[in-house]
């Protein structure tokens, strides 16, 4: 069962969706699903997203000509299988390998559909 289906628009990040997309593939919480949504990207994003899907099955890429990270986030809300859905920026990362499995935890022990984390790294150092 996917616990958590974890949505990421992606427009012309190369620069950062490795990082994005790996920050998940190491959290604590494996019953996952990753879903890329390739909003018509010109750069290198969508063949970065297909090299790390090799030997990874929770990896899902979607493509899309350019709609907006809006639209992208609805598509990929629409082939989510996942009991609960997070969005993820592609040029953001998850700090804590914990931040899934804690989110996790936390609507399904007070019964709630909703749960948000939010913290601040820059340059290196947690601000928020």
């Amino acid at each position: 069962m996917v616990k958590i289906s974890i949505i990421i628009p992606v427009y012309n990040d190369s620069v950062y969706v490795t990082q994005c997309i790996q920050s998940v593939l190491n959290q604590t919480l494996k019953e996952i699903e990753i879903v890329c949504i390739d909003d018509g990207s010109t750069d290198d994003s969508a063949r970065l997203i297909e090299r790390m899907m090799q030997g990874e099955e929770r990896i899902v890429l979607l493509q899309q000509r350019n709609q907006g990270p809006g639209i992208a986030r609805n598509e990929g809300i629409r082939k989510a299988k996942g009991k609960y859905v997070a969005f993820l920026d592609a040029d953001d990362y998850y700090l804590e390998t914990e931040a899934l499995e804690k989110m996790y935890c936390a609507c399904e022990e007070n019964h709630v559909a909703v749960c948000a984390c939010l913290r601040w790294c820059i340059n290196g150092r947690i601000v928020k």
